[in-house]
């Protein structure tokens, strides 16, 4: 997957392995809170090559960020991310969590509509329901009743 920055400080991202190879523009500038807890310094994350500059990384940073109780959907962290339509890559890259760590809350991640469709990605098809429940989020037929309620955004939040 080769990066390079061009002129407007846009990292392309090709990944060849689909036929045929996609491209992909993000902006990488974007705002993180240091902590989950109110009030804090935001502090900026600019890709450089170096440690947590990967696109997956930005959008584990603000997962990590998502409260207990609250989910949040792909495009609204792709939104975030200052790349709107890359809601299917952030997709992607929750399904890489169980590579990146144990302390993502991968489960609190839904579909625009509150589905989990990221279920099946999971050790059962249960689980993600059963981590949400065990939060208070009430779930029925793989979708998240009171979506508006705990929907967490976070572009209100973090930038």
């Amino acid at each position: 997957m080769p990066e390079q920055a061009n002129a407007r400080n846009e990292i392309k991202i090709t990944f060849l392995s689909f036929k045929p190879a996609i491209q992909l523009s993000i902006n990488p500038i974007m705002a993180v809170r240091t902590k989950n807890t109110g009030g804090e310094k935001l502090k900026t994350v600019q890709p450089s090559g170096k440690g947590d500059s990967s696109f997956f990384e930005q959008v584990y940073q603000v997962v990590r960020q998502i409260p207990k109780g609250r989910v949040t959907s792909y495009g609204a962290i792709a939104a975030c991310l200052g790349t709107k339509l890359s809601a299917r890559m952030v997709g992607w890259a929750m399904n890489g969590t169980h590579y990146a760590g144990s302390d993502i809350p991968a489960h609190r991640v839904v579909n625009r509509n509150g589905m989990l469709t990221g279920r099946h990605h999971f050790a059962t098809p249960d689980e993600m329901q059963e981590l949400l429940e065990k939060e208070g989020v009430t779930v029925e037929n793989n979708t998240i009743t009171n979506f508006e309620k705990v929907f967490w955004n976070p572009a209100e939040i973090l930038l």
